[in-house]
């Protein structure tokens, strides 16, 4: 029996914090809302501490309350970068946020970080009762302020150093300089990222990239990869054939880093692709680059996707694509393995890892070489045999590698580590107390020291 379901292990009561967390807002929303069910299924506590955009609230399961942290939400649709009246503001960090914001800067993993010790500050002296925080890369001035009263758990996807880099070497002129302020942020979470005791990362790759980028000790590491629903994400999620020279591929963010130029110019090439869906949002740049291929009647983009929907998607296609000039992990590439789907991916970060490097479950080209991916797809179109061994072995290695349970009992795990270290928490873990000392549930609860 699966240790985390056993009934001398004690519940816990989890505040798990997001400056964003809606799911169709990118791979951090995704996590929370996956990673909160999981931990509930396991008996746990939840309180999900959240920023705008917040998660679907229906899609919270049994277990799992939200509780909204709310900011000035300056980056909201259909009003990005708004102005707020006078009568919005609240206190000095709302000034911060939009001053941040008015001088070209991304301001909401410091404010957030600030608001949320706040509000779990606030919670406490309500008589909320927290034994571990768990920081879901916000990486903000506050978490040290968090770290010092509660046993604290961090996940870092990757750095955004990554991000930045990438970005820096596509711009040009101006835009180079409002890129380097817009990333100011990244300074900040080098240093806090420092500065913490337990850090989760999704892959091998992510972790050498944080102690390299962010100078985070590696012993601080530990890699957990991400999960996929494999009951929802099936080659069954598409009930009827693949369509014919379908190609699908996935972009959180329309930036340089997820290669979506590269995709394009190289399906500008291959006539052989019939149709190229993109689960992204267009930014101008990428219009103009359809324009100026003359790929509008082939490309089409959707976004907003219930689970069921982007997977009947994922399932329906001849050929998927991830063609990032960088990933931590991606996770839809983990879902494009699950339906079945044969892959052409780029070689960078940690798609070798997580896709294997061997070629059985996916293609792997050089990052940001147009003819190479060209080349590839246009093979594995032409190609029936190698498309179905490429799914079978993919939705194989998706079944035996990537498990939201697995995945939430490996962080319960960093919990409890943190939990027995911290001067604040319970001493050892529960798992190894004397017979005689009470369950966690049973002592005196954690609640920040002053």
């Amino acid at each position: 029996m699966d240790a985390e379901t056993t009934l001398d292990v004690p519940r816990l009561r989890i505040a798990l914090l997001s400056y964003r967390s809606k799911p169709h807002c990118g791979g951090q929303g995704v996590y929370v809302r996956h990673l909160s069910r999981e931990l509930a299924a396991l008996g746990h506590e939840v309180t999900v501490f959240s920023g705008q955009p917040y998660p679907v609230l229906d899609r919270l399961d049994a277990g799992v309350t939200l509780r909204p942290v709310p900011s000035l939400d300056l980056y909201r649709e259909p009003d990005p970068f708004r102005l707020p009246r006078p009568r919005e503001y609240r206190d000095a960090i709302d000034v911060l946020e939009v001053a941040t914001m008015l001088t070209a800067g991304f301001p909401e993993p410091r404010t957030f970080s600030l608001r949320a010790a706040r509000a779990l500050r606030a919670a406490a002296d309500a008589g909320a009762e927290f034994d571990v925080v768990h920081d879901n890369q916000t990486l903000g001035d506050g978490m040290l302020r968090i770290q010092r009263d509660w046993p604290l758990v961090t996940t870092i996807h990757h750095p955004i150093s990554q991000d930045r880099r990438t970005d820096l070497a596509a711009a040009r002129g101006w835009r180079r300089l409002t890129l380097r302020r817009w990333y100011g942020f990244v300074r900040m979470q080098a240093r806090v990222a420092r500065q913490l005791q337990h850090v989760l990362t999704v892959s091998r790759s992510s972790a050498r990239d944080i102690a390299i980028d962010f100078g985070v000790d590696p012993a601080a590491l530990t890699v957990v990869p991400l999960g996929v629903e494999t009951d929802v994400f099936t080659p069954q999620a598409h009930p009827g054939p693949r369509v014919e020279g379908r190609v699908v591929a996935m972009a959180s963010a329309d930036t340089p880093l997820k290669g979506i130029d590269t995709l394009l110019r190289a399906v500008a090439l291959a006539p052989q692709v019939q149709e190229v869906v993109l689960v992204a949002t267009p930014g101008e740049t990428t219009r103009r680059l359809i324009a100026e291929l003359g790929v509008g009647e082939r490309v089409r983009f959707v976004s907003g996707l219930a689970d069921a929907e982007l997977a009947a998607l994922l399932a329906s296609a001849q050929v998927a694509c991830v063609p990032s000039r960088y990933e931590g992990f991606s996770l839809p590439a983990v879902e494009m393995m699950a339906c079945g789907t044969a892959i052409v991916a780029s070689r960078a970060g940690a798609l070798p890892e997580v896709l294997g490097d061997d070629g059985s479950c996916a293609q792997l080209v050089p990052p940001g070489d147009v003819e190479a991916l060209r080349a590839a797809l246009v093979a594995l179109l032409a190609d029936p045999a190698r498309r179905a061994a490429m799914g079978t072995a993919g939705r194989q290695r998706a079944l035996a590698r990537y498990s939201w349970p697995a995945v939430a009992r490996a962080t319960v795990a960093a919990y409890r580590r943190a939990m027995a270290q911290h001067p604040n928490g319970p001493g050892p873990t529960d798992s190894g107390r004397p017979a005689d000392q009470p369950a966690r549930d049973e002592r005196k609860p954690l609640r920040a020291h002053r």
